[in-house]
């Protein structure tokens, strides 16, 4: 990695620079992947909480950032998880998701602080929308803060998007590229271990560094460094 912050105030803009509240205003009961590939992401989630039960009677915590009406948790993850808390931007999509106990009403981009506690979480969540935040940093230090020691973030990156909303630096980079750009989200924090990443999505086909999969999905996650 560079030794700072190697991203400028025009990297992390976007076409829209409207206020976001009127972007998601209007809730969408929809999927913004394809089915497969939430489908792989659940499977993954189902593979990689049961891990995270430190002991008998001590269930992880969850907070799922950038939500909707539905996080892709598994159906059972109440069988092995404890508190499950959503934060998004829309109040009929966050009423609607039964997955969770209970959800908050944010804007990220306009205020990043996290309304939690410190050590609050032993994993933070993010499906598919990274590329929408434009400030990432100080998010992913947030995310650090709330995680207990030891806890993990898993952010989940797809080719599709709201161009209009995605930063720049998005929009001018290929899904291999995607995978850095997250990484070093959690690198320059300062907070976290090394990041790893995966491709969850069925049958990975690739032309350089770009995914020709209509259901590519990869998991960036790193575990906090306290």
């Amino acid at each position: 990695w560079p030794d700072t912050w190697p991203f400028t105030e025009n990297d992390l803009r976007r076409q829209d620079e409207t206020n976001d509240k009127n972007f998601y205003s209007a809730p969408r009961f929809c999927y913004h992947v394809d089915e497969k590939a939430v489908a792989a992401l659940t499977d993954y989630y189902a593979a990689e909480f049961p891990k995270l039960v430190k002991k008998e009677g001590e269930k992880p915590a969850i907070l799922d950032l950038c939500a909707s009406h539905v996080s892709h948790f598994p159906k059972d993850v109440s069988d092995y998880t404890g508190k499950r808390v959503a934060l998004g931007m829309n109040e009929e999509e966050l009423k609607d998701n039964s997955q969770v106990d209970e959800y908050f009403v944010q804007d990220l981009n306009e205020n990043p602080i996290l309304p939690f506690e410190d050590n609050s979480f032993d994993v933070v969540t993010n499906a598919v929308s990274i590329d929408y935040l434009n400030r990432p940093l100080e998010i992913c230090k947030e995310v650090a803060r709330v995680l207990k020691p030891g806890g993990t973030a898993m952010f989940a990156l797809s080719n599709r998007c709201f161009p209009s909303k995605a930063i720049g630096l998005w929009l001018q980079t290929n899904d291999l590229e995607h995978v850095f750009i997250v990484g070093s989200y959690f690198h320059y924090t300062g907070m976290f271990k090394p990041p790893t990443a995966v491709e969850v999505g069925p049958n990975p086909i690739w032309v350089g560094g770009q995914s020709q999969n209509v259901a590519y999905l990869s998991v960036v996650r790193a575990t906090v460094d306290k």
